[in-house]
């Protein structure tokens, strides 16, 4: 049976999202899956019938390397070129994910709606904040469209701390009344046209936004993360860069080991200094990483053993 890969938000393959992939997998070599899942994501790609007939019949759960996958697909499809082509492998690397076991597979991903996140894991939990951004935009220029749009923000906002506290303390009881409240706070119509066109859009990601309900343990947004990488631009900005690709590893491992250690309330002078040393006194954040996330209660998301949400 092929394993199914989420198929919301348009999840057709993009350079970019296996960029994320990649990261994700913490840069291994990919793994390919010619499976249903995969030929799913290529639902939107331009192919012939012969050609999407051809891989069908080669569908299987057998994963592969690259170094057998792509002869492999030459074999299969002989004259199929660009742009069509670096789709199917594309699919298949992200097909493949799911299904690995020699690796921590993310179950659920937090960010933003951006296009690159689609299809990735079984989950998406999107950022409250930058969805209520777009309230923000609007700009009414009837008087009585404004008190609309302002009541409308106070209340979402309320929404939001509702759901903050019910991370805190969450019950059957307190996640039945937000969901049912959601789709109160999300079905009023306030007669002013953008603003109820921009509800039903925000209405129709209560999966990705109401993650949290079943998962209380996931956060409502992903600031933190932008933070973090916003220190990463803007020493590029300063540096004008690195100026080889070893340089730039160089420079992602120790502005992340940076960044973990002081999350975690480690010294990195003094993180780094035993490693040098070869002492053990500290031991690898991988493992305090573990130990944070025991004593938090988390884990979820890369639980293989964990059902998926039940929306």
């Amino acid at each position: 049976m092929c394993n199914p890969v989420s198929t919301a938000y348009h999840p057709q393959p993009t350079k970019d999202r296996l960029t994320v992939l990649d990261v994700l997998r913490g840069g291994r070599e990919r793994r390919f899956r010619l499976n249903q899942a995969a030929l799913s994501l290529l639902q939107g790609v331009v192919l012939s019938q012969a050609t999407r007939q051809r891989l069908q019949r080669g569908c299987s759960q057998t994963e592969r390397d690259e170094a057998t996958f792509q002869p492999r697909l030459d074999t299969w499809l002989p004259k199929l070129g660009a742009p069509s082509r670096p789709a199917i492998p594309a699919a298949a690397a992200v097909a493949a994910y799911p299904a690995e076991t020699d690796l921590p597979v993310i179950r659920a991903l937090g960010c933003d709606a951006a296009p690159q996140f689609n299809g990735l894991t079984e989950a998406r939990m999107l950022c409250w904040v930058h969805e209520g951004r777009a309230y923000k935009k609007l700009s009414p220029v009837v008087g009585l469209h404004r008190p609309a749009l302002d009541e409308f923000r106070q209340r979402l906002w309320e929404y939001y701390h509702q759901l903050l506290a019910y991370r805190q303390t969450p019950t059957p009881q307190e996640r039945a009344r937000l969901e049912a409240d959601f789709e109160r706070l999300l079905t009023t119509r306030s007669g002013y046209d953008a603003l109820d066109q921009r509800m039903a859009k925000t209405q129709a990601k209560k999966a990705a936004l109401l993650l949290v309900l079943p998962d209380p343990e996931r956060p409502l947004h992903n600031k933190p993360a932008e933070l973090a990488v916003r220190q990463r631009v803007r020493k590029r900005d300063v540096s004008f860069g690195p100026r080889t690709q070893a340089g730039r590893q160089a420079w992602d491992t120790f502005m992340s080991l940076a960044e973990t250690a002081k999350k975690l309330g480690v010294s990195f002078y003094a993180y780094v200094q035993a490693r040098i040393a070869g002492t053990q006194h500290i031991p690898p954040l991988a493992e305090l990483v573990e130990q944070a996330a025991k004593e938090l209660h988390l884990g979820g998301s890369w639980s293989a053993a964990r059902p998926p949400p039940d929306y």
